[in-house]
């Protein structure tokens, strides 16, 4: 199985949050003038495969996911914990158990889950607990969910191999987790790398992290995101 060295670099200065809070230790962060046009979705999804993972802010890796051949949609959300309806707010301010995740949909006569999860492991730092760059607490945990027992043994064994190979220097600190619900982010985070290119953290995190997700994968990559 191919496995890929993905080193990420993170910037301290900003978070994948909206408004100034202090948070269990964490650095301040400010907030940002951010575009919330109503996101119309009319896509007919029904005949894709989905899959989900957790790994940082969700502007970031819905970016990254959605940059993939065969993936036809992402949206962010939450997941991972019990509470019902989470909003972003209760999320971010570590309210619940939920982590900031995306959903994708994609034809797995192009991508397959193994892809999928090769992705997911070469575009964040797996061994950072409860943490992704700047962004801290569990609500930013790596977290890789699985539909089945295949998807299970799927994401067990990459792992496995990561840490054969010593592709990083510390243990990798994923949870492996059985999916349960998937909660919808607000609208106005869906693409919101696309629909604030000029907001600092997108500018000095979620862009850079794009494109050095691009640089190590690029047989992976949809035309137009080359």
């Amino acid at each position: 199985m191919k496995v890929i060295l993905f080193a990420m670099l993170f910037i301290a200065s900003t978070g994948c949050k909206p408004k100034t809070i202090q948070q269990d230790k964490s650095v301040a962060v400010t907030q940002e003038k951010v575009d919330t046009t109503p996101v119309v979705i009319q896509k007919d999804l029904q005949n894709y495969e989905t899959a989900y993972f957790a790994s940082g802010c969700f502007w970031c890796v819905e970016a990254i996911f959605e940059s993939v051949k065969g993936v036809e949609e992402v949206y962010s959300g939450y997941s991972g914990g019990f509470e019902k309806n989470p909003t972003y707010e209760e999320v971010a301010y570590g309210r619940t158990h939920h982590a900031e995740a995306v959903e994708v949909y994609y034809d797995p006569e192009i991508i397959s889950f193994t892809e999928l999860v090769q992705v997911f492991f070469g575009s964040h730092d797996p061994t950072s607990l409860n943490r992704q760059g700047p962004d801290r607490g569990a609500q930013y945990r790596s977290v890789a969910f699985y539909k089945d027992k295949e998807q299970k043994n799927i994401i067990k064994k990459y792992i496995e191999t990561l840490e054969a190979s010593k592709v990083y220097g510390r243990p990798i600190v994923t949870q492996v987790v059985k999916f349960n619900k998937f909660y919808k982010a607000e609208d106005y985070h869906q693409d919101y790398e696309k629909r604030n290119p000029n907001n600092s953290y997108i500018r000095n995190v979620s862009i850079p992290r794009l494109n050095r997700f691009k640089e190590n994968f690029k047989s992976y990559l949809k035309e137009e995101s080359h």
